[in-house]
């Protein structure tokens, strides 16, 4: 059995990012950033290429930092 499946190893270990045809130094959307953290940089496709979830993601982040600053303001004033 013969298969044309020739990918160098340097390419198969390591994260996406630092692979010579990863984006060619394109902007990745929020979807991309988002699976590239979730995944450790090993895949830029992990969530897909529709964006809301990439949204989603972000705007749970900001509410979560709102959120905590809120929290402390108002115990930090209570003594």
């Amino acid at each position: 059995m013969k298969t044309d499946f020739d990918f160098p190893k340097k390419d198969l270990i390591g994260p996406v990012v630092f692979r010579p045809n990863f984006n060619n130094f394109a902007t990745i959307n929020v979807n991309q950033a988002w699976s590239l953290f979730f995944s450790a940089g090993q895949d830029d496709k992990v969530l897909g290429e529709e964006t809301e979830l990439g949204k989603f993601f972000t705007n749970l982040l900001i509410a979560v930092g709102v959120t905590g600053t809120l929290w402390a303001i108002y115990f930090s004033n209570l003594g």
